[in-house]
């Protein structure tokens, strides 16, 4: 299933994951020790709940490592790289709003 097919829902659980990813429950709990970015929350009862933007990360890490052929060290620092270029962007696009704002009042 592709990253744009993901159901759009709010909250996932661990089962749910597991049949949009094609994966194993014991897979998603091994990924979440191995990839910082991915860190579903848990519920009162202590449930793993999922969003939408972890159901994503599963899918990335899962092309990453099966279809790519990434050693789990090697998925990992294209996820944090590709979060830093995304960082970057965010910035970059704030900064240039500020100053088409800067360049209006002058």
């Amino acid at each position: 299933m592709s990253r744009s097919s993901v159901p759009d829902k709010l909250f996932f659980k661990i089962g749910e994951v597991c049949e949009i990813a094609g994966v194993e429950p014991y897979v998603l709990r091994f990924w979440e020790t191995e990839f910082p970015n991915l860190a579903p929350r848990k519920s009162t009862s202590g449930h793993r709940i999922y969003r939408k933007k972890d159901v994503e990360t599963v899918l990335k890490i899962k092309e990453l490592l099966y279809e790519r052929g990434f050693t789990i060290p090697g998925a990992r620092k294209q996820l944090t790289g590709r979060k830093r270029e995304e960082i970057l962007s965010h910035v970059c696009d704030e900064l240039r709003e500020i100053l088409a704002l800067l360049a209006r009042k002058t």
